[in-house]
């Protein structure tokens, strides 16, 4: 833990799922997604294991993917080192070794190891950053460290440090031509992980260098840069330190980020955290979907007209048809609130991460674990789009078995592999629980005592939450409860007797006494069903509501509107009466909200119409959660809606 942090992460396996929501999608992905993701990266298709046999000599062809195909395995690599820490399967461990065994076959005598340059003869180390070499070694990094962690094996990380110990040598030095390599950043984060765990302080101090480097040279093409957009695109206008407004490509942003407050952990350094600060607020409040998703451009300009795709644009400016949204994105937008959340203690950084993993970031994957999205719009309508207008669409209609670029699936999923991890975080003198569901906790508090915690929910489909005392300590210490922003009137009780102190939504509420085994914690969240507007400033959605319960956001969706309707002919009736309704054998088991809408039946043709006053039909329907549309055929859909008040 960096001393610079209000809560420390817990160890990966101290929190298990039992039942319940993430239960069902942990064994999902044990079962389902990471076999699933194994076939592809391991077989002909993804090529991924074929690209590091090649290189070693062992097979015969070329490099076939994107140039950060590397990456995408070792994240896939990630999600089956965290599906064994918590399944203790031995096969997986197995599995592992033989990858890994693969990799120091194909790594160089000197450390370095990137398939889509060692495959290559137009192309030498580090001769230009497109090719993703940062972003590759970052994720090589993370997921060593987490093998490390999980193994206590040394094999994946000394392969890691090897590579590492030849960066440092590389980047390190003032030297013009590396000056500007720091692209694709996830390998700031990647080198604090290593100095986590070795405790070489050079990793964390080219970590930095990486940040320092940042708005530090002349934004224009040199050989390194040519082929890619520069400037905003990959955050190198403006130095870290006096950024105030998130730009360029959201994923390359929202992973520096993460890894700079990386950096803050261990350094402490005022200035970071005031710019983390800022850019943190400038995504939440003026630049996120009300499903936590983030990018809203595939191509656009920032405020300073530089060129930017997959990112962000304006403030406000916030297209639903059109939104980009990258799965990815989305959960950096997590995994950066997650960062903050444990540096400031502040609940409000856990409410995005839950946001994010209950919409945009599982809608990435069908409800089956096969299929997913690179891109997740707000609104779907048929023939909207032409999805081959050019070689680089990565958005589809419906979920694919397969995306030729594939950095979106393994991330989402060695996020469901370790979510369990984010629960709970240890304080100075006890526990925060960050995010709700059926599991059992065994950890130590920060003394060296033992505490054992079981949590029984419904979540999110039931409000009610209890946390059950299973072993702890004799002194007095603190249960952290995070009360959700969106939570109205919520009550919190301790073996059924309610807390003096009124629960704040948006905070969390600290019980500190001596606990005893057997002590109950019951925390009731209601979960009414809200109508959400958008800020006045963003245009696309003014007169318009989405519909969001506790919080899951969602949507209307084609096969639950008349044949042949369109959802730009669905308009909100704002005097139905909302019910929620549980389906346990619907989409993977949800809660639907089952309601009105009022259906347009005068539409004429043209880019612009006379109108009067239109006539509008009354029928029943459902509302779906976003994050599991499209799991019945090609389907229109829409999260926001007109509404027409009586």
């Amino acid at each position: 833990m960096g001393t610079n942090q209000k809560l420390k992460q817990i160890n990966i396996g101290d929190c298990n799922w039992t039942n319940g929501f993430w239960a069902d999608k942990f064994k999902l992905c044990e079962e389902v997604m990471v076999p699933y993701m194994g076939d592809v990266l391991c077989g002909d298709i993804g090529h991924a294991l074929n690209n590091f046999k090649i290189a070693a000599g062992e097979k015969e062809g070329e490099h076939k993917g994107m140039f950060w195909h590397d990456g995408d395995f070792y994240k896939f690599m990630e999600a089956k080192t965290y599906v064994y820490a918590y399944s203790k399967n031995e096969s997986l461990l197995k599995e592992l070794d033989d990858y890994i065994d693969l990799l120091s076959r194909a790594q160089e005598d000197d450390g370095y190891l990137q398939t889509q340059i060692q495959l290559r003869d137009d192309a030498d180390r580090y001769e230009n950053r497109k090719y993703h070499e940062m972003y590759n070694s970052g994720h090589l990094f993370i997921s060593a460290c987490t093998h490390y962690k999980v193994t206590g094996q040394r094999n994946f990380l000394d392969l890691a440090i090897k590579h590492a110990d030849l960066m440092y040598t590389i980047f390190m030095p003032d030297t013009k031509h590396y000056g500007r390599f720091g692209f694709n950043q996830t390998q700031i984060m990647g080198l604090v992980e290593l100095y986590r765990v070795t405790q070489d302080e050079r990793y964390l101090n080219l970590a930095e260098k990486f940040i320092n480097n940042r708005g530090k040279y002349e934004i224009k093409h040199d050989s390194t840069t040519v082929g890619y957009p520069i400037g905003d695109m990959v955050q190198e206008r403006t130095p870290l330190r006096i950024s105030e407004e998130a730009v360029g490509h959201a994923v390359l942003a929202l992973y520096y980020y993460a890894g700079a407050a990386d950096v803050y952990a261990e350094t402490g350094e005022t200035a970071l955290i005031e710019a983390l600060d800022r850019l943190w607020l400038n995504v939440t409040d003026k630049k996120m979907y009300v499903t936590g998703a983030v990018g809203q451009a595939h191509y656009g300009a920032s405020t300073n007209l530089d060129m930017i795709e997959e990112g962000f644009i304006d403030a406000y400016m916030m297209p639903n048809m059109t939104a980009y949204n990258e799965t990815c994105a989305n959960l950096c937008n997590a995994m950066f609130s997650y960062r903050m959340l444990n540096i400031h203690g502040e609940a409000k950084y856990a409410d995005i991460i839950e946001l994010v993993l209950y919409n945009s970031g599982l809608s990435g994957i069908s409800v089956g674990g096969k299929e997913y999205f690179y891109a997740n719009p707000l609104r779907m309508v048929n023939n909207s789009r032409n999805y081959d207008a050019h070689a680089d669409v990565t958005e589809t209609p419906d979920r694919q078995p397969y995306l030729d670029c594939f950095c979106c699936p393994p991330n989402l999923v060695r996020t469901i592999a370790k979510v369990s991890g984010w629960s709970y975080s240890v304080t100075d003198n006890g526990v925060s629980v960050n995010l709700y569901g059926s599991n059992t906790l065994n950890t130590q508090l920060a003394d060296g005592s033992t505490i054992k915690l079981s949590q029984q929910t419904e979540y999110p489909w039931d409000g009610k939450i209890t946390i059950t005392i299973d072993e702890c300590k004799n002194e007095a210490f603190d249960i952290k409860m995070r009360i959700p922003g969106w939570a109205e009137k919520a009550s919190l009780s301790v073996n059924g007797e309610k807390i003096k102190t009124k629960p704040v939504s948006g905070t969390f509420e600290t019980l500190s006494r001596e606990w005893k085994k057997g002590d109950v914690i019951t925390l009731k969240l209601p979960m009414g069903i809200k109508l959400m507007e958008g800020h006045p400033r963003i245009e696309e959605v003014r007169n318009q509501v989405a519909i969001k319960r506790g919080p899951i956001v969602y949507c209307i969706e084609s096969p639950d509107l008349p044949l042949d309707t369109s959802v730009l002919e669905v308009y909100f009736n704002g005097n139905s009466k909302l019910k929620a309704v549980h389906k346990p054998d619907f989409l993977g088991g949800v809660t639907v909200v089952e309601g009105e809408f009022l259906l347009r039946k005068d539409n004429k043709q043209g880019m612009y119409r006379s109108i009067d006053k239109p006539n509008l039909e009354t029928h029943q329907t459902q509302f779906v959660p976003y994050f599991a549309w499209s799991n019945r055929g090609q389907a229109e859909m829409t999260v926001f809606m007109p509404v027409v008040w009586s």
